[in-house]
């Protein structure tokens, strides 16, 4: 398990350490260049001085792990389209009323919003200059117009607008999400404001789009039901847009989420059908160069029309490498075709580092290689059928050591009975996998018999209520487990020093597991103690008042929602699995709360804030009261004034021109987020 010693790996870890610098430290573009040629030269000189010497020095390894740490950065910078004059970023105003006439292309079809039709888009053009860079395009949802395809070119008159962080602690951040894709903007159109431009150019997004529809119009023709054909477009096209939130959350508790993704299993497949059909090619002269140039030029066809997504190019990468190294007769080393793998992807997709499907792929893949061997010798069955059961459990549980710390960070859940839905499926999916290639195959020639799709539609809805079964056994599924950054840096280390104690009983792997346990120990007393004593929150929340005080463990909430809004709203909850919080309390909302040396006094719809007991130091104005604000102002002389989500837009906009005129400090919650205070 020396993974260290392969110099690959050893590269390829300083590549990611160099994209992460680059991502988090602004190094302009000019100077990442030239450090990187510098050292180039620099290494180019040590490697011909080692070359000559008969004492083997550091200094080789040394400016090679360097250089690779800047190639990392340099990387970064080049493939961040800001850092080029013509992206489209230089050429708006971040202010009111920039209307800009802008030509784009679809470049990716979105699962659409509750209001709106969601799409990535390649901007094309600003008024009259040429640009390039991605936005998102969200347009207000009408049943009685077509969605938008990939490829098709419109022009619209409208203005961008800055994608925002979460308005409220701990919520997903989508902004940060969308930035890792370089998508820095957005814009907020109707279907009228659209003019179509003819056009005839086709990139490669637009023919695998092309190909996804003419293969889901042949499946359409033989009566699977919506959430078959679904599962049938995630499986085998890439596609999970179509997957009802009931199936999705299903395959998700039951901890089979895995299977939704193209990956591994599915490439794997299908490079071994591929390699049974092109092996007559071997016996013609040049016949092996020629199986390898078609198997990897099918597979990464393949990767495009699943979308390329991380998992899928993760997988089609490293299956390339193996069709490359089985077809020219070269042995291959596992750890290395990952890492080789993996520098290679980040290259082209450096901010993939950052992809939780990326992530989670390559430490599943990790784990297997390394934890199911240890496992699966523990006990060897001589039953065929056995040992098949047998061996996907220790790779199930070898995948979930890998993952869990990193799962658990992402999602915050734990589904117990993830190995009944793994031995239940995975056996089989292979199977379901071959059948379903050849059922695309023949619906395409037309020549798919209505009870063989029957049959497979009967297969893929069995899947799915055993999904569902598992899914609604609640007891086994562990909600809301709060693991902080730390958890999982102190977990990995834990598991990596049971793995070698596991591998070599000795005194030195037992202390290192005995440190293990303590430093685990040691970060959840101190995360338990590091959270703020005291805070007062004000949560936005869209018409409604929400309110939390924290003290120590416990946060007391106080709030108007109705029984549907209490029965959706996770704004607590993700605060509290957040901060680590266990114990929640409800309390009516009150007049004025007190906070050791500062009063903050409500004010809501009945206007009232003649209250001579107190001199508050904010005014928290809710449900729209109808007051003159600077005789409020006059009268109490407050150091802030507050206004949440359940205030009109126009009373909000009026405040705030009020308090910008007296240099009075307005904090409204729907453009500054929630309002803290730490007492």
């Amino acid at each position: 398990m020396q993974l260290l010693n392969f110099t690959i790996i050893k590269l390829t870890i300083c590549l990611i350490i160099g994209i992460i610098i680059g991502y988090l430290i602004s190094i302009p573009l000019n100077i990442s260049l030239g450090l990187t040629i510098f050292l180039c030269l620099i290494l180019t000189i040590s490697f011909l001085v080692a070359r000559n010497q008969f004492i083997k020095t550091i200094w080789f390894g040394l400016f090679s792990f360097l250089t690779m740490t800047s190639i990392g950065v340099l990387t970064t910078n080049l493939h961040s389209e800001k850092n080029f004059s013509n992206h489209y970023s230089h050429y708006i105003l971040e202010e009111k009323d920039s209307t800009k006439t802008i030509s784009f292309r679809i470049r990716e079809v979105l699962k659409p919003g509750n209001y709106y039709s969601k799409y990535v888009i390649d901007i094309l053009k600003i008024d009259n200059t040429a640009v390039n860079g991605k936005s998102l395009l969200n347009i207000e949802k009408d049943s009685l117009k077509s969605d938008l395809k990939v490829d098709e070119i419109y022009i619209t008159k409208t203005e961008f607008k800055s994608l925002i962080h979460p308005l409220n602690p701990n919520q997903f951040d989508y902004k940060n999400y969308l930035e890792k894709k370089y998508i820095y903007h957005q814009l907020f159109i109707k279907n009228e404001s659209l003019l179509k431009v003819s056009s005839n150019t086709l990139t490669l997004f637009g023919i695998a789009n092309n190909i996804r529809s003419h293969i889901n119009s042949k499946l359409k023709r033989y009566s699977f039901k919506p959430d078959e054909l679904a599962i049938i477009n995630a499986l085998f096209l890439g596609q999970r847009q179509d997957i009802s939130e009931e199936v999705y959350s299903s395959y998700t508790n039951a901890g089979a989420i895995h299977i939704l993704a193209v990956s591994g299993l599915h490439v794997g497949i299908i490079l071994l059908i591929l390699n049974f059909i092109f092996k007559p090619l071997e016996r013609l002269k040049n016949g092996y160069l020629f199986k390898t140039i078609l198997l990897v030029s099918i597979l990464w066809s393949f990767a495009l029309i699943a979308g390329l997504s991380a998992s899928v190019t993760r997988a089609v990468t490293m299956f390339s490498i193996v069709a490359i190294a089985m077809n020219l007769k070269r042995p291959t080393n596992v750890f290395n075709t990952l890492a080789i793998s993996m520098l290679v992807i980040l290259l082209f997709k450096p901010l993939f580092i950052f992809d939780v499907g990326f992530q989670l792929s390559y430490l599943a893949v990790f784990a297997i290689v390394i934890i199911d061997p240890l496992i699966y010798k523990l006990w060897k069955p001589k039953n065929k059928l056995i040992d098949i059961y047998w061996h996907t459990l220790t790779i199930t549980i070898a995948a979930q050591f890998g993952i869990i710390p990193v799962s658990l960070y992402y999602f915050h859940q734990f589904p117990g009975l993830f190995f009944i839905s793994n031995l239940a499926i995975i056996p089989l999916l292979g199977i379901i996998l071959g059948f379903g290639i050849i059922i695309i195959l023949l619906a395409l020639l037309n020549l798919l018999p209505q009870f063989v799709a029957n049959i497979f539609g009967y297969i893929i809805g069995w899947v799915n209520n055993v999904v569902g079964w598992i899914s609604n056994q609640e007891a086994f599924l562990f909600k809301d487990i709060s693991f902080g950054i730390l958890y999982v840096i102190v977990s990995y280390i834990l598991i990596i020093s049971l793995i070698r104690l596991f591998i070599k009983k000795n005194y030195n792997t037992l202390k290192f597991v005995l440190i293990a346990i303590i430093i685990f120990q040691a970060s959840v007393i101190f995360t338990k103690h590091q959270s703020s004593e005291n805070q007062f929150i004000i949560f936005h929340k869209s018409r409604n008042t929400l309110i939390g005080t924290i003290t120590k463990n416990k946060i007391v909430v106080a709030n108007d929602f109705d029984s549907i809004t209490q029965t959706k709203n996770k704004i607590i909850k993700d605060f509290t699995v957040g901060n680590h919080i266990e114990n929640i309390e409800n309390e009516p909302i009150k007049s004025a709360y007190l906070l050791k040396n500062k009063t903050i006094l409500v004010v809501d719809s009945l206007g009232i804030y003649n209250v001579k007991t107190i001199k508050p130091d904010y005014v928290y104005l809710r449900q729209s009261p109808k007051i003159n604000l600077n005789r409020l102002i006059d009268s109490i002389k407050p150091t802030h004034i507050i206004a949440d989500g359940s205030n009109y837009k126009s009373y909000l906009e009026h405040w705030e021109s009020i308090c910008k005129k007296r240099k009075l400090p307005f904090h409204q919650t729907s453009k500054k987020g929630a309002f803290i205070i730490e007492y």
